[in-house]
């Protein structure tokens, strides 16, 4: 289970170094094999492999005549790109995906349970305001999250 947000510096070459506090569940949910793709928020999803494939597993499966389910495959699948940990607990994020989330810098990692956004950071903190500022639902909460009690 992945959670929590790291500020965190993408090096010259565009890699990231996980926080060591989720290297070791990397390592053992799947021995450091990735796959990051893009999302529609303007993120990246960074998620392990055996996670990855259940949703590929899902994406394919769509009707492909359904305009909705092409999109998303496309945009999904085509964007998943395999990537792992090195020695260093880094992982290269390929420059394509880079550009869509406009990762230059300063990025936030932030945990989704079963797997982590990447945002650039001066995105992330304006989109949580926003966030924020809209409240749960901005007004139109859809019915499994009004059943949901913290």
């Amino acid at each position: 289970m992945f959670r929590g947000i790291s500020s965190l510096t993408l090096d010259s070459k565009g890699r990231l170094a996980v926080p060591a506090r989720h290297r070791e569940a990397l390592a053992r949910q799947c021995q450091g094999q990735l796959v990051v793709t893009v999302d529609y928020d303007g993120c990246l999803l960074l998620y392990p492999l055996p996670e990855w494939e259940e949703i590929e597993r899902k994406l394919v499966r769509l009707p492909s005549f359904n305009e909705h389910s092409r999109r998303m495959q496309r945009v999904l699948l085509g964007h998943a790109s395999e990537c792992e940990l090195d020695g260093n607990g880094r992982v290269l994020l390929p420059p394509p995906l880079r550009a869509y989330a406009n990762l230059d810098k300063a990025v936030v990692l932030v945990g989704q349970g079963n797997r982590f956004e990447i945002w650039d950071e001066a995105t992330w903190n304006s989109r949580r305001g926003e966030w924020l500022a809209a409240g749960v639902g901005g007004g139109n909460v859809p019915p499994e999250i009004e059943s949901l009690s913290l």
